[in-house]
């Protein structure tokens, strides 16, 4: 599975995880040039505090485009680490 937005592949991956109908993409397989911390968190009953990332891409800012469970409920351990994507990112599947 790739995550590309605006052209630039985000990530890359054999081992994703699919949680809720989202592709959870491991922590190796992500291109970190792409990707800034960013202070929002949410909260899923099950999964636990979620935080964010901003993508840049050539100049153009995709705000709290992926998240990631750092420290997830024992329900969803097999996510921890691994990141999702929304927004206007497709997830495309080879």
């Amino acid at each position: 599975m790739k995550a590309v937005w605006n052209g630039a592949v985000l990530a890359e991956s054999d081992r994703c995880e699919t949680v809720d109908g989202n592709a959870y993409f491991p922590p190796e397989s992500l291109n970190m040039t792409y990707f800034r911390a960013s202070t929002t968190q949410s909260v899923c009953g099950w999964k636990g505090t979620a935080n964010y990332y901003t993508l840049v891409v050539n100049g153009n800012e995709n705000k709290d485009a992926a998240w990631v469970y750092a420290a997830p409920k024992d329900a969803a351990k097999q996510i921890k680490g691994y990141v999702a994507f929304w927004r206007g990112v497709q997830i495309q599947k080879d």
